[in-house]
């Protein structure tokens, strides 16, 4: 079976719904992270041009979003999420490799940063050479924390008025800084 990672076209909407169970069911497996995504939020994402979607015949394999912040001076690559059949395969690292890559090529100023209570995708952001930051380098925009309401914690970011909470934030490295990964490498071999 070959997988197929690519920037999701406008075609892909109809993957919305679907991309939005995995988000949910996946937050509810770990019992944190954010919980919930609307299907229309997900269709503005794939018709900008700002997500991409991995498929395998046909079959939604994993996805992950563009998220900009600040006038495009911030961004994150959000949403990330591989479908359980194909987990294990370096798929989610495939896909947020592709993300960055299209960040950088549609904002090629933006910082690119991340928050996340997943270990797996602290593995992967410190494998593309994220760092950890503290929750001040981010974007302040009061829209991007809105988006943190529907996670279990956000009582807690609240409670720090936004300055920690049990998510770790890590930044990219700045354009100019050299990246951990070649953008060329988006092999995905299945498990054997």
């Amino acid at each position: 079976m070959e997988i197929s990672i690519r920037v999701a076209q406008p075609t892909d909407v109809q993957y919305a719904e679907a991309i939005c169970r995995l988000i949910e069911e996946s937050a509810k497996a770990r019992g944190t992270g954010i919980a919930k995504r609307d299907p229309q939020y997900i269709y503005q994402k794939i018709e900008k041009g700002n997500a991409v979607i991995a498929l395998a015949d046909g079959q939604l394999a994993g996805f992950c979003y563009v998220e900009i912040w600040d006038h495009g001076k911030y961004l994150a690559n959000s949403g990330l999420i591989v479908a359980p059949d194909f987990r294990k395969r370096g798929l989610a690292k495939a896909i947020k490799k592709e993300a960055f890559a299209l960040s950088r090529r549609k904002y090629p100023e933006a910082k690119i940063f991340g928050i996340t209570t997943s270990l797996a995708v602290m593995k992967i952001n410190s494998d593309l050479g994220y760092k950890p930051v503290t929750f001040s380098e981010l974007t302040q925009e009061e829209t991007f924390w809105k988006g943190c309401q529907s996670c279990p914690n956000y009582d807690i970011l609240q409670r720090n008025e936004q300055k920690m909470c049990l998510c770790t934030a890590m930044l990219a490295p700045a354009l100019k800084e050299p990246v951990a990964f070649d953008l060329s490498d988006q092999i995905i071999k299945p498990n054997e």
